[in-house]
């Protein structure tokens, strides 16, 4: 998850971007658990703060078995005092673990060699492996602000299945979210030119009015509804699944 984009004061319990993305999450991960009824080990790969894994865990407390925040910017401070905690911090996945669901927000775009490092994840799971990852959509959506968050490039849902087939993934899910705004963030960054491959001193991901919250966090997580249907355009791509 992209910390980068809290520093401009965005509260994560109420933005409306955050609280809508999560939705498709804790969908896809009610429909894991009713499928084996066995408490689930949730990886959140590229953790960053963990605000998506510790909203899991508020929604969901007896569904899940453990949390692990995997991020590679964690001190070892960090990492000592949850050794052994219901939410434990580290660096890396833990080999052999069963019955899991990898939650990778907004990270792949962030590593060089995407397909080495699912394929270093594959390796460490064990049995009944399942995975929720989001990426941003469209390279025609490429602006300073992919620059600043420290992205190698934006995905189409064919870039998604391609990677993810070399992996032998089940793909369940893929699609994209955020179709309807998808227009009008296409024209303000196309608006913005030359401007797109500057660094710009922030990131796009600002407060907004708390009534224009609420109707963007009310009609996107509407949207939310529809999100199988959308192989068309939106401003993340999203794949579900599971891992064989």
């Amino acid at each position: 998850m992209d910390l980068k984009e809290l520093e401009n004061g965005i509260d994560q319990k109420t933005h409306w971007y955050y609280q809508s993305k999560k939705v498709p999450l804790f969908r896809y991960f009610e429909q894991v658990y009713n499928e084996q009824k066995t408490p689930i080990t949730v990886i959140d790969f590229g953790s960053g703060s963990g605000f998506f894994a510790y909203e899991m865990l508020e929604a969901f407390p007896d569904k899940i078995k453990k949390v692990l925040l995997v991020d590679i910017g964690y001190s070892q401070a960090e990492m000592d005092v949850t050794k052994g905690e219901m939410v434990e911090k580290v660096h890396f996945i833990p080999t052999g673990i069963d019955n899991s669901i990898v939650v990778m927000m907004d990270v792949l775009e962030h590593i060089e060699d995407d397909y080495a490092i699912l394929e270093d994840i594959k390796k460490r799971l064990g049995k009944n492996a399942h995975y929720f990852i989001t990426v941003p959509a469209f390279m025609s959506l490429w602006s300073g602000h992919d620059i600043f968050l420290g992205h190698y490039r934006r995905y189409r849902l064919n870039m998604l299945e391609q990677l993810l087939g070399s992996q032998s993934c089940e793909i369940k899910g893929l699609y994209y979210i955020y179709g309807s705004i998808f227009p009008l963030v296409w024209l303000i960054r196309r608006l913005k030119g030359s401007k797109n491959n500057e660094v710009p001193e922030s990131s796009d991901m600002q407060p907004v009015p708390a009534p224009v919250n609420a109707i963007l966090k009310a009609f996107n997580s509407f949207e939310m509804n529809f999100r199988y249907l959308n192989k068309f355009a939106g401003v993340t791509a999203v794949s579900e699944g599971k891992i064989k």
